[in-house]
């Protein structure tokens, strides 16, 4: 399936959360330290602003170097600023969803866009955001007891998180290292690999436990991951679905 329709159908499981909520269920302190749950929609709003702007302005050559970046490290100032009622907050985060995906469907798939970590394909770009709702989702529902399993749309995450892993080794100041994953897909099938099978370190396991390490919602120490290599305890502890 096209990751636009899985980022869809992550959306419409929040939606589906959300949309049975009261006051007090929206008050309620979600896993994001001093966030509430209407808090973290709307931080899931405010990116996805950002993220359908970004998308409408492809980069050029000519702007490359004064294109401003998507978001920042000033989403907390930012919640802090822009609180409102529930009600106006889900609408927000709605109307958020429905301008990315009209964005994006728009697109040229080949053109790149600028977002935290640089510039990507907006096929990409639509992966980090199935991967923030994924976790934001996690962050709501867990404190709710909401159901919300993983599904094998994780597999666009546990991708994004084995892709930028030169980037998350030189978040940390190490050197980019090859590293092979084999991970169970949740719903059941193949195994997702990602790499090359003849690199000298791996990770294997569970999919939704690698991509929990990645959104740090795990620890590697208790993840039931398997490392292997001299740098497969570095990968799993650099690991990250998001760039910052």
């Amino acid at each position: 399936m096209e990751i636009i329709d899985d980022l869809i159908a992550e959306q419409t499981r929040i939606e589906s959360i959300l949309g049975h909520l009261d006051e007090d269920d929206w008050a309620t302190p979600s896993l994001c330290a001093g966030w509430s749950i209407c808090d973290v929609v709307l931080h899931l709003a405010q990116t996805e602003e950002a993220a359908a702007a970004t998308v409408r302005r492809p980069i050029r050559e000519s702007n490359r170097a004064t294109e401003a970046r998507g978001v920042d490290d000033s989403a907390g100032r930012a919640v802090e600023a822009e609180r409102d009622a529930p009600g106006a907050v889900f609408e927000r985060w709605r109307r958020s969803c429905d301008a990315f995906v009209t964005a994006y469907r728009q697109a040229a798939p080949a053109e790149l866009v600028q977002w935290v970590g640089g510039t990507l394909k907006p096929a990409t770009l639509a992966t980090t955001r199935l991967a923030e709702h994924w976790a934001h989702g996690l962050d709501i529902a867990t404190p709710l007891g909401a159901h919300f399993p993983d599904t094998n749309r994780l597999r666009h995450v546990a991708w994004l998180a084995q892709r930028t892993l030169p980037y998350a080794f030189a978040i940390a100041g190490q050197a980019p290292e090859p590293v092979y994953c084999e991970l169970y897909a949740p719903e059941g099938g193949e195994p997702w690999t990602f790499g090359a099978m003849d690199s000298p370190s791996s990770i294997r396991g569970d999919g939704g436990a690698f991509c929990r390490v990645g959104a740090q919602r795990l620890t590697p120490a208790v993840s039931g991951l398997i490392t292997t290599g001299p740098f497969g305890d570095a990968a799993l502890a650099v690991l990250r679905n998001y760039a910052a």
